[in-house]
């Protein structure tokens, strides 16, 4: 399988794949994958919050979310069996996107003071089978997509999920104020719908030779394969490394702002939204470069510009406040981020293997989460011994490893594929 450039690929036929019904797919499963997010999230406590629930209550809420990190769980039930209807992966997301829809309906219709455990169970089933469309909706992009083509469709998803995001939260935040809570958790329900159209309207990929028939092929067979490939662990080493410096870099901007001077409102206006667009460019660009370029090439150029991008933050330590300086950081960052997210998440869908795609890329995708999780951790504690461009130095510094692990098996000037096959 070869993710290297076809350098004499021409602009239009750039166009056509960008603009091709696959591509409208891949972005339409985003928003439909992104829109729960944040409903069992930040929505969810502030609906608590409005009704006087206790805040170390809200506070425990947050472990609805643990569908999200254990997917891979029961994502080998996905790749063994095959619904009665719309074939393994559109019957599967029928399934899961009707099921979302009915515990969206449920969790509008509890009540969060009289029974808060009640509203936990249903936010657990919301997120059930939100992880549970993910899964399906991963392994569809990679089934559907060819090899070259997985870099913009992974950017136009990543892009699709940052609005269903951002429409959740944001506007699910700004609807509350002109209605109830339990009309907004019906209305997102009925927003749902698109990702029902959207699955009616995508073609079943082709079923790969060789797909799990028992559920012990099912379990047992994709860690047994994936294991067996030459420098299997080193791809999980470069999983967790390739954006752990921005990971870290981005997990305590906001203090870090703030003791600059920065307002709240400049914050909001500057990083959140202003960024938010930065991220959606980068996305659509870099995807349109790797379509260019190949993986492997633009993993080694994006994350050269993560690393710079975090290098900005020491240079706005130093400047201090200063609105124009903290527009051109948080532009950069954004930008490369962007850039980043979507040659890493065509990377990890290069490494699932067809046959197990479901139970692959749940595992990678979890995996993915723990730098962001896990490593974020300790950055408090570094800010306040190095302080901030002391910090920021490190954060850029701890991005060496991944770049180092990358030479390894995708060398610059070499020929290798970016995927363990």
């Amino acid at each position: 399988m070869s993710t290297e450039p076809v350098s004499a690929r021409s602009w239009f036929e750039t166009l056509r794949t960008i603009f091709s019904a696959r591509m409208i797919i891949a972005l339409g499963m985003g928003f439909a994958s992104g829109l729960p997010l944040l409903l069992t999230g930040t929505v969810l406590q502030a609906w608590m919050k409005q009704e006087g629930v206790d805040l170390s209550v809200i506070g425990l809420f947050a472990l609805v979310g643990l569908p999200y990190t254990l997917k891979f769980v029961w994502a080998p039930v996905m790749d063994r069996f095959t619904p009665p209807l719309f074939g393994r992966r559109r019957g599967w997301l029928m399934i899961t996107q009707v099921s979302l829809i009915i515990a969206l309906i449920g969790l509008s219709l509890s009540q969060p003071a009289e029974h808060p455990w009640l509203l936990a169970a249903m936010a657990l089933a919301v997120t059930f089978c939100s992880a549970s469309q993910d899964i399906v909706i991963d392994a569809y992009r990679r089934e559907a997509l060819a090899d070259r083509e997985l870099g913009l469709g992974s950017a136009l998803y990543v892009n699709g999920y940052r609005v269903g995001m951002l429409l959740a939260s944001g506007g699910g935040l700004i609807l509350a104020d002109l209605m109830p809570f339990s009309a907004v958790y019906q209305l997102m329900a009925g927003v749902m719908l698109v990702g029902i159209i959207i699955t009616l309207l995508a073609p079943e990929p082709e079923k790969a030779a060789g797909a799990p028939r028992t559920i012990r092929a099912a379990v047992v067979d994709p860690f047994v394969e994936y294991f067996r490939r030459e420098g299997a662990v080193l791809f999980l080493a470069f999983i967790l490394l390739y954006k752990l410096g921005e990971a870290m870099a981005t997990s305590i901007t906001t203090p870090f702002y703030l003791d600059l001077g920065f307002s709240k409102t400049e914050i909001g206006v500057v990083v959140k939204l202003f960024g938010f667009w930065a991220t959606i460019i980068g996305g659509t660009l870099g995807g349109i470069l790797i379509l260019r370029w190949g993986i492997n090439r633009s993993l080694w150029i994006f994350g050269f510009l993560q690393m710079v991008a975090t290098l900005g933050f020491v240079a706005l330590a130093n400047i201090g406040y200063n609105v124009t300086a903290l527009s051109a950081v948080i532009t950069v960052e954004n930008l490369s981020a962007g850039m980043g997210t979507s040659a890493f998440v065509a990377f990890m869908g290069s490494l699932a293997d067809k046959r197990f795609t479901a139970t692959q890329y749940a595992l990678l995708t979890s995996l993915m989460g723990i730098p962001r999780v896990i490593a974020s951790a300790p950055t408090g504690w570094m800010a306040e011994v190095l302080g901030w461009s002391g910090f920021y130095i490190a954060c850029t510094i701890i991005a060496i490893p991944g770049l180092v692990i990358l030479n390894r098996f995708a060398p610059w000037k070499g020929s290798k594929n970016g995927a363990a096959t």
